[in-house]
């Protein structure tokens, strides 16, 4: 069983992790989705909302491509196909 005080840091770790992935999530959704997909550029604000919740929980993920510049490479049967 996990003490009192263990419980405390990771709730506490937990809210830190949720309040940097807010502070991320909404510049990455105004501005940070377009750099790294450029048909998410012409996003309406519908879609810029809907992205904000992935976006709180893969921000290190979101924050790591972005700072590289690596674009997601889709790989599907229906892609493979069309080359």
């Amino acid at each position: 069983m996990i003490s009192l005080p263990v419980a405390v840091w990771l709730v506490r770790l937990f809210l830190l992790y949720l309040v940097l992935g807010v502070c991320f999530a909404i510049p990455f959704a105004l501005r940070g989705a377009g750099r790294l997909d450029p048909v998410a550029q012409h996003g309406t604000r519908g879609f810029r909302v809907l992205i904000i919740p992935g976006a709180i929980a893969l921000w290190p993920l979101l924050a790591w491509r972005l700072a590289k510049r690596i674009m997601p490479h889709e790989r599907n049967a229906h892609r493979d196909l069309a080359r």
